[in-house]
């Protein structure tokens, strides 16, 4: 049985890393960032989005879907195991081949006694120059056949895990449903980087927008984000793009938004916190938002437009 008595306090670690067209040179590097993250303390362990691969949905080709791995699935049995040695709660990130024709961008979450605790299918799938993400991915299922909702926590040994992914991490619905399901930790694991040829200003306006929109489901939540991203250049293989230059700048804030930890544009690195587990009771007390919501005003929320 996995002992769910962690007290009021939580190490958590986030994992900035380059990533390489060889996927056994990936989870290597994966692997060494867990390792240390561990003997430091880390309870919980957060890798970023697709960190097996380096990121192919800068163009579109049949022949990447041979990447697709079932869960379970090597990529998966590998992080169990790596979960269960370390006893640690471990968030990975898998392109999942779901069946025939349909396959998601997946985290996956192992606890600490190496087992699947849950998994989340990315539910916002974008479609933009260098990120042609909905020729490979499926949306997550709004509602899954028991009834739950696509946006519902992961429950593990360190707590409950909201865990979203990337184009998820500009929705403050998805933050939101999270938070009301009982969400103690949003998680975002990331690819985000900027077209090479964005001028120094753009670059910069893109940055803090992420960072920023993050911060503010931090607050209007009261709950703590985790939010690991990548850093290198990777090519586009097609060649009719310079490539993706990976922002990094990974970072962990409290629930009000504060910075716990954040990280530069081009290293490999682990950020690692520990988490007061009290605040976010603390803080709701005194900033009541979700007291003070008037549902009974938000119907139009549901329409893709007011009329």
């Amino acid at each position: 049985m996995i002992s769910t008595n962690i007290g009021s306090s939580l190490k958590v670690a986030a994992v900035q890393q380059t990533c390489s067209p060889d996927k056994n040179q990936s989870l290597a590097t994966s692997e060494r960032l867990i390792r240390k993250a561990a003997k430091d303390g880390a309870q919980l362990v957060v890798l970023q989005e697709l960190h097996a691969t380096q990121y192919f949905c800068q163009t579109e080709d049949t022949a990447i879907f041979e990447l697709a791995e079932p869960i379970p699935g090597p990529t998966s049995n590998y992080l169990s195991g790596l979960a269960k040695e370390l006893s640690v709660v471990l968030v990975g990130s898998i392109f999942e081949r779901r069946m025939n024709g349909v396959y998601h961008n997946t985290s996956v979450v192992f606890d600490t006694d190496g087992s699947l605790a849950g998994l989340y299918r990315k539910m916002h799938i974008p479609d933009d120059p260098g990120f042609y993400e909905k020729f490979y991915f499926t949306p997550g299922d709004a509602t899954f056949n028991d009834g739950r909702s696509g946006f519902t926590p992961i429950q593990t040994s360190v707590g409950k895990l909201g865990v979203l992914v990337c184009w998820d991490q500009w929705y403050p619905e998805a933050a939101r449903l999270m938070a009301l399901a009982g969400a103690e930790i949003l998680i975002y694991p990331t690819a985000i980087g900027w077209d090479v040829t964005d001028d120094a200003d753009e670059q910069a306006r893109q940055l803090e927008a992420w960072v920023t929109v993050q911060r503010g489901h931090a607050v209007a939540n009261n709950l703590p984000v985790i939010a690991p991203n990548r850093v290198g250049i990777e090519p586009d293989p097609s060649g009719h793009s310079d490539g993706i230059r990976f922002w990094g700048n990974s970072f962990i804030c409290g629930p009000q938004g504060e910075f716990l930890a954040r990280a530069n544009e081009t290293d490999e690195c682990i950020l690692s916190v520990t988490l007061d587990r009290q605040r976010t009771e603390s803080i709701r007390r005194i900033w009541p938002y979700l007291r003070d919501r008037r549902i009974d005003a938000y119907g139009d929320i549901l329409k893709r437009v007011r009329d």
